[in-house]
């Protein structure tokens, strides 16, 4: 079995490492390929990478190139989780929101349509070598904006096997299992609960937990309930979970309590900026020669369970497993009533065959306004992408509940080209 990671000069890699080794024989791993586009980045994080398979005698090889089509060929699966224009382009997103006075985070509002416009066609890029040198091998996107990539997969790449994958429905299953430890003082493996939660990647809500196949949702509830009510600054308003019965993903204060984001977000540092400081510093500790275990400084990047959430998704497929996975698909007709092609992030059953999102019930209408507000969005920004269609991008811009008033629509689309005009040539006369 050969795995590719594009994007494998990523400060995440050594992580997802990690969790090849922990179920290499289950998978018959024999090689492990990372490539990327930053020769320096590349011999850095390869190295690491490659210095903690040997320490932990890896049945597998780790195979580093700067090759798309090398790296692609003849896996069986293929990961992305690339950043196109890298952490300055991070950077540039959020502070094109603080120049309109906009949330500029990286995957929501115009920092996440930037980011999209950027990645899209990138994305398809690698479905297309994937086509030519791997026909059938799975795409197991990671590139924020998750859902967004992966709907433009689903409606441009039809014949490439593709799913998006986030590791916030896994951290929270965790937080819950944690939760639950705590009350009940045993030791809860993971495998014998499943989380359901319903919605758009960053766009969700959590609606049910079943642990040993028994719905103990009211206890969960109540347990958080219990603990916003006795904290003088509570997470959430009571009400507003009570009103529900759900929790909100987190990225929903973008949402729910944008003044107070866009308060947070002129008061502190950008977000990029923090990350920038943390991968020099890993980076450093990468390029030692001694090092042969992941620093704990990773931990301050971001992105708890990540190899879990990856790693354990190709193995239900691989070993035919049957496990549920809360992924992006298209729902095909899962939800009732709502439109069978869309992408949605939702829990699936994943065997031999394939990833088969599990019947759900749609969600209320106070969400599902909301939800349909920016499904339209994703697909205007995916037409924009492909097309290089300035008028589609001002009208995903006017869609998105955080975008700018239409009187400041052309102003800030003008702003996110430009700051990007090396990333987008196809809205200059070029060809992505």
């Amino acid at each position: 079995m050969k795995i590719a990671v594009i994007g494998g000069g990523s400060t995440y890699t050594p992580e997802l490492l990690q969790g090849f080794l922990a179920r290499a024989r289950m998978l018959n791993l024999e090689e492990l390929w990372l490539m990327d586009t930053d020769p320096q980045r590349l011999e850095v994080v390869g190295g690491f990478t490659s210095r903690i398979a040997a320490a932990q005698k890896a049945p597998f090889r780790v195979i580093c190139t700067g090759e798309l089509d090398a790296a692609v060929a003849g896996a069986s699966h293929v990961i992305t989780q690339l950043r196109v224009g890298k952490m300055p382009a991070r950077l540039a997103d959020e502070e094109l929101g603080r120049r309109h006075g906009l949330i500029g985070q990286e995957t929501t509002g115009v920092g996440g349509m930037a980011k999209a416009l950027r990645t899209i066609p990138v994305i398809l890029g690698v479905a297309a070598a994937m086509r030519k040198h791997a026909p059938g091998a799975r795409l197991i996107n990671f590139t924020n904006p998750a859902g967004l990539v992966t709907e433009a997969l689903a409606r441009h790449a039809t014949d490439i096997p593709a799913v998006g994958v986030c590791n916030v429905p896994i951290t929270v299953k965790m937080t819950i299992l944690g939760r639950l430890e705590k009350l009940t003082g045993e030791s809860i493996h993971p495998q014998r609960a499943q989380l359901d939660t319903l919605g758009l990647n960053h766009l969700t809500w959590h609606r049910g937990f079943h642990l040993d196949g028994m719905d103990i949702w009211e206890q969960v509830l109540g347990a958080y309930l219990a603990e916003l009510h006795s904290n003088p600054q509570p997470e959430w308003e009571p009400w507003l979970i009570e009103a529900m019965g759900m929790l909100p993903n987190y990225y929903l204060h973008y949402y729910y309590h944008t003044a107070h984001k866009l308060a947070e977000q002129a008061s502190q540092p950008t977000r990029a900026g923090v990350v920038m400081g943390v991968e020099e510093a890993l980076l450093k500790q990468y390029a030692d020669p001694s090092q042969v275990t992941i620093p704990a400084d990773l931990m301050q990047r971001g992105g708890a369970y990540y190899s879990t959430a990856a790693v354990q998704l190709i193995t239900a497929e691989v070993c035919n497993l049957g496990e549920t996975h809360v992924v992006n698909v298209p729902h095909h007709g899962a939800v009732p009533g709502w439109d069978p092609t869309w992408v949605l992030e939702m829990p699936c059953r994943v065997d031999r065959d394939g990833i088969h999102p599990l019947p759900a019930e749609p969600l209320p209408p106070a969400c599902f306004g909301l939800l349909a507000q920016v499904k339209s969005y994703e697909l205007l920004t995916v037409e924009a992408a492909i097309h290089g269609d300035r008028q589609a991008a001002l009208l995903a811009l006017l869609a998105h509940p955080l975008g700018p008033q239409a009187d400041r629509a052309e102003a800030v689309l003008d702003d996110l080209l430009e700051t990007n005009r090396q990333h987008l040539p196809q809205f200059f006369g070029g060809q992505p």
